[in-house]
């Protein structure tokens, strides 16, 4: 039987990788820039940890990993909910995000922290979801975050960092925001406060199902056709941020939660506007970002040229961290999928030619005498940083050719006994088949040349 890999899990070819580390290194370098400090944590975690952070939905797609041993040992195996069940033979499990993590990280070292802490994160994450186009089981994020200031200038700073990666990585995108305290006074002006989770679980979905699916599942959720009728006007608002939020404001306006969310996202506008930020915003009043723990401010961007689903999403969340006992630390961060975002790249076709590092140049391989000559100027490019290796084997020219081709190495260097002799190179150039002498002392320049 062929062996095979999980749904939802894909293998990387080395130059697949390449593509991915040019992502990771360019997301990495404006987020330094920044002043964010990298952190790493374990794939999993305890379950206990995950459980309740994601919403109902979230925790049903929760990988969670069986206790070693007999994992059925003291457990009631006939227990139909199972995520009862799932606590009981299982103390683990892979992480859904890299923020709870972070959240469980601060609470842990905070006595070792600096407050604000901003740290930026770049690792997998799983999913117990559906396989599809942009959809995976196993993917990257990353994340950058700053916890222990409520300031709205952490939410500016978000926005710079989106238009400062997706300039640097040549994408178009469109960012849209909206607030959770706005949505919460949406709730409770159509007399719904104690179903905002069943709201914003449904109209996060608008994009992706539709107006009448989204009504149908509201409905299911225990909102009556009148507070459905009164949502359906807020949802359709139409005209430029700022008239949006005129009109918003009269309608949640005598609610003090939904009227403080208007003055954070007028907030931002206004330093978006003072600064200069020419990334496209978008008040989106539809969108909600379904995990539980977001209060504030919420952002999710979409690239403009290209069909798939966001590329990044975040938000304020004002305590996260009380969940494991240190209250009253707000934090705000946003995540960007490296997974779509490679997929948008390699549909608009913007890597860069150079995001592959192909080996340079290839020594071929005639005898021990010319090779040991070639092992010497071999080394002498590595430690000048220039990308080379040599034939293992003395084996026919051509195989040697083909295996400089098929790994698209654009130069065969050849050291025989009268470049020995001359101390002077051959070297060709399989692209264009033009070959030429090159003094052993001149090698590096002339890569560094032809680069």
């Amino acid at each position: 039987m062929k062996p095979s890999i999980p749904k939802g899990t894909r293998d990387f070819s080395p130059a697949e990788m390449s593509r991915r580390n040019y992502i990771f290194d360019t997301v990495r370098t404006v987020f330094r820039r920044y002043g964010y400090e990298p952190l790493e944590t374990p794939a999993m975690e305890n379950l206990s940890t995950l459980m309740g952070k994601y919403g109902e939905e979230g925790d049903k797609l929760l990988f969670k990993i069986l206790n070693s041993g007999d994992f059925s040992k003291g457990a009631n195996m006939s227990e139909e909910n199972t995520n009862k069940l799932a606590t009981q033979i299982c103390e683990k499990g892979l992480r859904y995000d890299l923020t709870v993590p972070f959240a469980r990280y601060v609470v842990q070292h905070q006595s070792e922290i600096t407050f604000p802490f901003k740290r930026y994160q770049i690792q997998p994450v799983w999913r117990a979801d559906r396989p599809q186009k942009g959809r995976y089981r196993e993917f990257y994020q990353c994340d950058v975050d700053v916890v222990g200031t409520k300031s709205l200038l952490c939410e500016v700073e978000l926005i710079q960092i989106v238009q400062d990666v997706f300039a640097s990585l040549g994408v178009r995108v469109h960012l849209k925001i909206n607030n959770r305290k706005i949505l919460y006074g949406i709730a409770e002006t159509i007399g719904c406060a104690d179903k905002m989770i069943d709201i914003t679980v449904a109209i996060d979905k608008l994009d992706k199902i539709g107006i009448e699916a989204v009504n149908k599942e509201l409905l299911e959720r225990g909102l009556t056709k009148e507070a459905i009728e009164r949502l359906q006007p807020i949802l359709k608002l139409e005209g430029t941020n700022r008239e949006k939020l005129a009109q918003i404001c009269e309608i949640i306006g005598s609610c003090e939660t939904g009227r403080k969310g208007i003055e954070e996202v007028s907030t931002i506008f206004d330093i978006v506007e003072e600064l200069n930020i020419t990334l496209p915003m978008e008040l989106d009043l539809s969108l909600a970002r379904g995990l539980n723990y977001y209060t504030g401010a919420i952002f999710e961007v979409k690239a403009l040229d290209y069909q798939i689903g966001s590329i990044s999403g975040g938000g304020r969340y004002d305590d996260l961290t009380g969940i494991f006992g240190l209250p009253n630390t707000s934090g705000v961060g946003i995540s960007f999928g490296a997974d779509r975002i490679y997929d948008v790249l390699s549909g608009l076709e913007l890597f860069p030619q150079d995001s592959v590092q192909n080996t340079r140049a290839l020594f071929a391989n005639f005898s021990e005498k010319e090779t040991l000559e070639s092992l010497k100027l071999l080394k002498m490019l590595r430690e000048n940083n220039i990308a080379a290796e040599i034939y293992p084997d003395a084996a026919k020219l051509k195989k040697q050719f083909d295996y400089a081709q098929s790994k698209g190495i654009p130069h065969i260097i050849f050291i025989g006994s009268e470049e020995i002799a001359t101390r002077t190179a051959t070297i060709k150039n399989i692209n264009t088949g033009e070959q030429g002498k090159v003094a052993f002392d001149d090698l590096v320049k002339y890569f560094d040349i032809s680069k």
